[in-house]
């Protein structure tokens, strides 16, 4: 069994296919894009319908609200309407402006528009500035 060392819950883990996708995001999101790792977690709880699910990472912004929902699968998934839709469905609680749905080999990024509550597709990967609130 092989692991790799998740600098966000600080611990090794096994390295699955998944979690290769999940570690890669997270050197991509904290060297490219500037997100401190300080405002990430990694495998983020929270309650729905009286049921947990765990968010593969979250980026918050300096006043710690979540501003982007990251949702990780393996190469051989797809990116699919099936996975969007889950993904839509955990915004139901964290209301988070951006989300990233990404299999290593495919990205998908989507913007909340705030007028319409609609999410569409988005070349602009915002900066770690960008999500602060006024």
């Amino acid at each position: 069994m092989t692991y790799i060392f998740d600098p966000l819950r600080k611990k090794n883990v096994k390295l699955t296919p998944e979690e290769r996708v999940r570690q890669n995001l997270i050197v991509v999101l904290n060297e490219q894009c500037g997100y401190p790792l300080s405002h990430m977690a990694s495998e983020y709880s929270f309650s729905f319908n009286s049921l947990t699910y765990r968010a593969d990472i979250v980026v918050f912004n300096r006043q710690l609200k979540p501003k982007i929902l990251v949702e990780c699968k393996a190469p051989s998934v797809a990116l699919s309407e099936d996975v969007i839709d889950q993904v839509i469905r955990y915004n139901y609680v964290l209301k988070v402006e951006y989300i990233l749905i990404s299999n290593g080999s495919n990205s998908l990024l989507l913007k909340k528009d705030n007028l319409t509550g609609v999410y569409s597709p988005s070349r602009n990967f915002p900066t770690f500035e960008q999500l602060q609130d006024d």
